[in-house]
């Protein structure tokens, strides 16, 4: 690596020269004279290495960040950058063994308990959420509280204060643990203090925090696991929750002082090159039977990269047994980025579109989806088995989907002006997931808003100004071929499975320009191969649904016919006007139509805003609602109110 003084005398004279050639007025280029050349997405070997000494990794990690290094810190994917004294703006370049098969297209989940679980995208696999229940008790996490509610006596029983760097939001459980999780914004990814100033790297706090409960009596904290970084997502398989945290180097970037960007990024790129090992590894902090220790929570032997990286972050998967004792969580760090997580009950995928840089506005025309799948079906670590990549960016952890030996990829891809989506599959060959095949062209200049898989067909949402519902044949892997198209006004962002060959979207409906006007609950008929047919339509005008955008929100009930929505801003009174209310909707779905059962309220918060109850579920023949506020327990049947629970 060029020493400093000379790095700096350098871009001092391409400065002058640029300056005195009069391709710019004011300001720096970076890039002509910033070193390699930036690429915006890596599209190189991924398959996984291991550094061969903590000196060895220390240099390629130096090397690898050097180029993404500008500023105001790191510029997130590489990005060709001129930096003008009147715009202070980047500007863009350019736009492993069978699993069960997922329910047939149209079937409804099977129902085997007499209360719901939470609503997850694979059977077997559960996701953090909110609230979780076994029938017996509602555990819940609310303003920074866990709280235990007996069902039969509908009384609380346990109030558990968790403190963290933020509200902790998510919560697993298994017996009578509970793992919360705390998800807060990443402390050590953007310098700190204000332009010109730079704090201390030793001060940043831990990014995370996982907490194990004692749900027993009146509830205790087992221990606290702090680590660096940002709190992804986490899937649980029986007792064990693998965790997946995304951490940044601790480096001390600092932003321009008086427009001077040159000095700033001279600046930040001498906090690399005088890094130290530690400040690169994710560290921990273990509070557990009285006792704190801390220290690194990866050793360098144990961190792999793949052939062509980055090194702007690390993925770090933890392994907790909740019926265990809390630990470090034998982890595994691999140097990647990431942003989604999705997992089966024998693999853990992790899955990097980009999209966690956010500094660049839309995605990039060359966008690439880099995955990385562990094998999860042992009691211990991870296993890293397998990388590949895609075209396009990812909606969310629904556009993938294992179905036996492939794993099916939906993506949209950006182009000047315009847009395309597809599916990719993919089959894991040695270390390495490679195409088999592939169907594109889903929705010219629309993107993705909703996938849904069901065992070998695939339905897929794209919008604009219409709602095409596209229907994928994917039983030939090497030849999947879209068979129908059924457009309609506005779209659905979530589809579930409502037996009997139909399906219920979630989303909202939009007038001739694609304006949203409102959600929509739009019931489908699937039985025909050749394409769907919507049957039925629900409209609120003015409203949104927070099932919109997590699924978890959704509650259907197959042996009532039951749909519970979270609904808010209006729609749910008969006169109608915006901002009219909140409350949890109740359709009864039938064989063409939906019917409106009721509207459960819950109190209104200190402002006097009505509140929408986040959560629903069945529980016997109740069906209780959860809010920031408290528990509304209604009779399943009447809607009838049996009791309200406060949350104090």
């Amino acid at each position: 690596m060029t020493d400093l003084p000379s790095r700096r005398s350098a871009l001092t004279a391409g400065l002058v020269m640029a300056l005195g050639a009069g391709l710019i007025t004011t300001g720096v280029i970076v890039g002509a004279a910033d070193g390699p050349a930036r690429t915006p997405h890596r599209t190189g070997n991924l398959s996984l290495v291991a550094y061969d000494s903590c000196a060895g990794a220390l240099q390629q990690l130096k090397d690898r960040i050097m180029p993404h290094v500008g500023p105001y810190g790191l510029d997130f994917g590489g990005r060709g950058e001129v930096f003008t004294a009147d715009e202070g703006r980047a500007v863009e370049d350019s736009a492993a063994g069978k699993v069960a098969a997922p329910e047939a297209p149209g079937t409804a989940p099977t129902q085997k308990e007499d209360h719901s679980t939470t609503n997850v995208h694979e059977a077997g696999v559960d996701e953090p959420d909110l609230v979780k229940t076994d029938g017996k008790r509602v555990v819940s996490i609310a303003d920074g509280v866990l709280r235990v509610v007996d069902v039969a006596s509908r009384t609380q029983t346990a109030a558990v204060r968790l403190d963290g760097p933020d509200y902790p939001t998510e919560l697993l459980v298994a017996g009578d643990r509970a793992l919360v999780m705390t998800s807060t914004a990443m402390v050590t990814d953007l310098p700190r203090g204000m332009p010109g100033e730079t704090a201390p790297t030793d001060t940043a706090p831990y990014g995370s925090q996982l907490v194990l409960v004692d749900l027993t009596g009146a509830g205790k904290v087992l221990g606290t696991l702090a680590v660096d970084g940002s709190y992804l997502d986490a899937r649980q398989v029986g007792s064990v929750a693998r965790v997946v945290v995304h951490s940044q180097p601790r480096l001390p970037f600092r932003y321009p002082d008086d427009g001077d960007k040159l000095s700033a990024l001279l600046d930040n790129e001498e906090a690399v090159t005088g890094s130290t090992i530690q400040d690169w590894l994710p560290r921990y902090e273990l509070r557990t039977g009285g006792a704190t220790r801390s220290g690194q929570l990866t050793g360098c032997a144990d961190v792999s990269h793949p052939a062509d990286y980055t090194a702007t972050g690390m993925l770090t998967v933890l392994t907790v047994d909740l019926r265990g004792r809390l630990g470090t969580g034998d982890p595994v760090t691999i140097v990647a980025d990431g942003s989604t997580v999705y997992g089966t009950e024998r693999s853990l995928y992790v899955a990097d579109d980009h999209s966690m840089s956010g500094a660049i506005e839309g995605p990039p025309a060359s966008a690439r989806t880099e995955l990385y799948q562990f094998d999860i079906s042992g009691p211990g670590k991870p296993v890293h088995v397998a990388s590949g990549a895609v075209d396009g960016s990812l909606l969310n952890q629904y556009s993938l989907s294992e179905y036996a030996d492939d794993l099916r990829v939906a993506t949209t891809t950006y182009g000047r002006g315009s847009s395309q989506s597809m599916i990719t599959v993919l089959r894991r060959r040695g270390n390495e997931l490679t195409q088999v095949g592939q169907v594109g062209g889903l929705g010219a200049g629309e993107r993705i808003y909703a996938v849904r898989y069901f065992g070998d067909t695939a339905y897929v949402v794209t919008f604009r100004q219409t709602d095409p519902l596209y229907t994928v044949d994917l039983r030939d892997p090497a030849a999947p071929k879209v068979t129908g198209e059924l457009k309609i006004p506005g779209y659905s962002a979530y589809l579930h499975p409502a037996g009997d060959g139909r399906l219920i979207g979630v989303g909202q409906e939009a007038d001739e320009s694609g304006g949203a006007q409102g959600a929509q609950v739009s019931l489908f008929d699937t039985s025909d191969p050749a394409g769907a047919r919507r049957i039925a339509q629900y409209h609120l005008p003015y409203a949104w649904t927070e099932a919109e955008s997590d699924p978890h929100a959704f509650l259907y009930w197959p042996a009532k016919g039951l749909l519970v929505l979270p609904i808010s801003g209006g729609g749910l009174d008969p006169k109608g006007g915006p901002d009219q209310g909140a409350g949890a909707l109740v359709l009864k779905v039938r064989e063409g139509s939906f019917d409106k059962v009721g509207v459960l309220t819950h109190d209104s918060d200190r402002y006097g805003t009505p509140m929408a109850p986040r959560r629903a579920m069945v529980i016997g023949d109740e069906l209780w609602t959860v809010s920031e506020a408290g528990i509304l327990v209604n009779d399943l049947d009447s809607l009838g109110q049996l009791a309200w629970l406060p949350f104090g």
